[in-house]
């Protein structure tokens, strides 16, 4: 367990200083390379090691950090080139490690994980079988696992032990109700395993896939939201597109609802400023007017006070797709999907993580989920952007 002072990661949640203050930095450029060696600089030294060395199982699922991620610089400088570069990256060559395009994104030991999951009240993870991927990917991190970290594995029997270790803790039909869905259950059932300081950390996945949203789904999401505002903020992740065949109407219905919901039980998430509502309505007058201002009504209505939010489409298909799925979950439907999404989440305030370009070169488990591996590498690209927001103004 990695042992910090609990007063220390209590206070007022900030960023490190290399994300805040100017770094001198003289690069030395070597001259036809395709990419430049990463930053001499201290945070730049987890990117260039295997952070995975001292994890269980190390050698057994034989996994290298270095295998998921190559480190070029220039690192990315702010959210917005960071997600970008995220969504639009790729490999060298198939099952490649991973490189972001234009800027690279860090690859964080697990003591980093910790720090920067502390900045937040809570990290609420909503949607599919995808995105309790990324949550025991995380858990992986934390627990420093790489054969059960993502799973039950103190409740396993023998048969559990066998079926879900390494890759096969992601196996959709056989372990996926051993999957770990908050972090509370490890502090209340293995605490010992958990590298994180376990009151400084909460992480947690609604499943939500239906759309009308049950009610008692939409129960357990406001049961989430203090209605007060908390003393460090809170953080959403969705993700949704395949249960509804990559609807987009269908899906943008789904996160309306819950961005509405999450709104109206906890209203310190939304801004309480009127200076937009005001400015738009006195310029707009007659038919064209009114048209104008319900469109700009829709734009306002998700406005953030401080309300980090994230949207990751689904991955990339793989050979083993079932045939009746290929035109409507098929590489070209979720091509236009993630960028349809893209467009209309910006809309209401969203940022958004394509994946598709991560994976298409990536080891596909049963031709719809990603292996360990590739999870590993949405969970990076999540704690990147949990990294670089700005905390500090909450």
């Amino acid at each position: 367990m990695i042992h910090r002072d609990l007063t220390d990661m209590r206070r007022q949640p900030r960023r490190p200083s290399y994300l805040t203050e100017p770094l001198p930095y003289n690069s030395t450029l070597i001259p036809h390379t395709a990419f430049q060696p990463p930053e001499a600089l201290p945070h730049r030294y987890p990117d260039m090691v295997d952070t995975f060395a001292s994890y269980k199982y190390r050698n057994t699922c034989n996994i290298s950090s270095l295998d998921l991620h190559a480190p070029f610089a220039p690192l990315c400088t702010d959210r917005k080139s960071m997600v970008e570069a995220m969504s639009s990256g790729g490999r060298i060559g198939h099952d490649a490690p991973y490189m972001p395009r234009g800027c690279d994104m860090r690859w964080f030991s697990t003591e980093e994980i910790c720090e920067i999951l502390s900045r937040f009240e809570k990290v609420i993870i909503l949607g599919d079988s995808m995105m309790r991927h990324v949550i025991g990917s995380i858990n992986v991190l934390i627990r420093q696992d790489l054969g059960y970290g993502a799973v039950t594995d103190w409740n396993f029997s023998p048969e559990e032990r066998q079926d879900c270790f390494c890759n096969y803790q992601f196996n959709v039909k056989a372990c996926s109700v051993q999957g770990i869905f908050k972090t509370a259950d490890v502090v209340k059932n293995d605490p010992e395993s958990l590298a994180c300081p376990a009151d400084t950390i909460d992480v947690i996945i609604e499943m939500m896939i239906r759309f009308p949203i049950p009610s008692d789904e939409l129960d357990r999401l406001r049961a989430l939201l203090p209605t007060k505002k908390p003393d460090r903020p809170y953080a959403f992740i969705f993700g949704h597109g395949l249960w509804n065949d990559l609807d987009l109407q269908a899906t943008l219905d789904w996160l309306d609802t819950l961005l509405d919901v999450s709104k109206q039980h906890a209203p310190w998430l939304a801004s309480s400023s009127s200076s937009k509502t005001s400015t738009s309505s006195a310029i707009v007058k007659g038919t064209a007017g009114r048209a104008a201002a319900a469109a700009a009504k829709r734009e306002r209505k998700h406005e953030l006070g401080f309300w980090p939010r994230l949207f990751l489409t689904p991955n990339a298909a793989g050979k083993e797709k079932p045939d009746e799925w290929i035109v409507s979950q098929g590489n070209k439907a979720l091509m236009v999907f993630e960028e349809a999404v893209g467009i209309e989440v910006g809309r209401r305030g969203v940022e958004h993580l394509g994946t598709w370009n991560m994976s298409i070169q990536s080891n596909k488990f049963d031709g719809v989920h990603v292996d360990l591996k590739g999870n590993l590498i949405k969970a990076m690209m999540v704690m990147n952007w949990l990294n670089m927001i700005e905390v500090e103004k909450f």
